[in-house]
């Protein structure tokens, strides 16, 4: 579809799009029956020449990516007996039928033309995000070419109520936001591995001279003689990786991280006797052994023995990812905190 790599979904990108004049339509998996390559909730914005995220390739993405060009090429007319093309839409897909595909399921996906008086909600998403909350908003069909009605499911990120009006959408932040302590060898190639997934990383060492000079748009490096200070400042829910050059600032990174209680995870490298010397430190330092359960030591998910650093790499984001799965299907069962109009 595109040479470059695809960008994961953010909605500063539709923000910077509608700032800079270019047309933009967002496409969202509405509802999902039976099986289909992506889950409800999954997004992707489409421009005359661009593409940022995926609703799962293959041909639904080929259909997705033709009506959003159509109503972008046909939203707005000079001609006076044709009114404008509607703002919004929902088409269903059934894939086997239509498409072709194998998996035999049935899509709803919405589309929707971004314009400037969106930019409203586009920033409240962004301040929402930025303080770790998540929001929900009222999408309205009443300029739609036809009544559509979307069913309740209870997919992982779901449109949770309807009616023949619109429905509820729901946003949350990125679910990942990494906060990593070292630039060695792992560190670089967890960089890479983490460039292209759907999360935020601040990366922290005290040598600038390690941080490559370009970095991948969702990773912010700063060189900091004050590592302890970045984990006070880490946003709730934050997932804490210590990698460090000297297990003395791995070892303070350890006690301070372990003072918080509202991480989403913190891993060590290192093996069990590292951890096992690591508790007993810390134990002389004051923090109650009942918090070491909160501690992954080794870290990644088990059955990678190869220590090379990307396949080191690849064994922590699994765990990161099985993590975040977890609190996922925990936010999707509680109620959104707020409504958008």
């Amino acid at each position: 579809m595109q040479d470059a790599p695809l960008k994961p979904f953010r909605f500063t990108d539709a923000a910077r799009w509608i700032r800079a004049g270019v047309p933009v339509v967002m496409v969202t998996i509405a509802e999902v029956r039976g099986s289909a390559p992506r889950e409800a909730g999954v997004r992707m914005l489409v421009t005359a020449n661009d593409l940022v995220g995926t609703i799962g390739g293959g041909h639904l993405e080929w259909r997705g990516m033709d009506i959003a060009r159509e109503m972008l090429a046909t939203f707005h007319t000079t001609r006076p007996a044709r009114p404008a093309r509607p703002a919004r839409r929902v088409e269903r897909i059934p894939l086997g039928p239509a498409l072709g595909q194998c998996c035999g399921g049935v899509v709803w996906l919405a589309f929707e033309v971004l314009r400037a008086d969106d930019l409203r909600w586009l920033d409240a998403v962004e301040e929402a995000f930025a303080a770790g909350r998540a929001l929900a908003r009222k999408v309205s069909l009443r300029d739609a070419t036809r009544p559509v009605t979307i069913a309740e499911t209870r997919a992982l990120l779901p449109m949770v109520e309807r009616d023949d009006e619109g429905w509820i959408d729901t946003l949350v932040p990125e679910p990942l936001h990494v906060v990593l302590f070292g630039a060695g060898h792992v560190g670089h190639a967890l960089i890479k591995t983490l460039a292209n997934l759907p999360c935020r990383v601040h990366w922290v060492d005290e040598r600038d001279t390690l941080f490559p000079g370009d970095l991948p748009d969702n990773v912010e490096a700063e060189a900091s003689d004050t590592p302890e200070a970045v984990v006070d400042q880490a946003p709730a829910g934050s997932y804490f990786l210590v990698m460090t050059h000297s297990h003395a600032l791995d070892l303070a990174l350890c006690e301070r991280i372990l003072r918080r209680t509202d991480f989403a995870y913190f891993g060590l490298i290192g093996s069990q006797t590292k951890r096992a010397r690591f508790e007993h430190r810390l134990v002389d330092h004051g923090v109650d052994p009942a918090r070491f359960a909160e501690m992954t030591c080794p870290i990644g998910v088990t059955g990678i023995t190869d220590k090379a650093p990307a396949m080191i790499a690849v064994a922590i984001v699994a765990q990161l990812l099985q993590v975040r799965d977890q609190r996922m299907a925990a936010l999707a069962a509680s109620r959104m905190e707020a409504v958008v109009p």
